[in-house]
């Protein structure tokens, strides 16, 4: 596959995926918010609606996944890659700890934030240089 193409096939993915978080709520941090507040404190405001979203979300990820694993070479051309990585370390579980409490507090995740950038506002701008910033961090721990 060109890179062209490549590029344009990211781009329209990106596009959709950004238009998915959009639709879905997910760029709304105080709708995630109240969907990760689990016990409803105050009583009561719980929102179990990104559920179905993310439930949506995965069972169209699956019957793709499962549709084109069935071919011999990706539809877009090249070959398909899985992570080598099987095991549960440390460093997993730190990353997802501090990923889950920045989605808690910030009511944003990579994904949502990204595509919130292109909406502005200080607060997001700022959720996104600290992103930016943890992940350089980060990098350079991990040497």
């Amino acid at each position: 596959m060109n890179s062209t193409k490549a590029i344009a096939m990211a781009f329209i993915s990106g596009l959709i995926f950004a238009a998915g978080l959009a639709l879905g709520g997910m760029m709304d941090p105080v709708k995630v918010r109240g969907f990760l507040d689990i016990f409803g404190i105050p009583a009561g405001r719980w929102d179990p609606s990104l559920a179905f979203v993310m439930g949506g979300a995965l069972i169209v990820a699956f019957a793709a996944f499962r549709r084109e694993w069935m071919r011999a070479k990706p539809w877009a051309g090249g070959v398909f890659e899985f992570p080598s990585a099987k095991q549960i370390d440390a460093r997993l579980i730190l990353g997802a700890v501090l990923f889950g409490m920045g989605w808690g507090i910030a009511g944003y995740c990579p994904g949502p934030a990204i595509a919130s950038g292109l909406v502005g506002g200080s607060s997001i701008l700022i959720f996104l240089a600290a992103m930016v910033v943890g992940m350089l961090i980060a990098k350079r721990v991990a040497k």
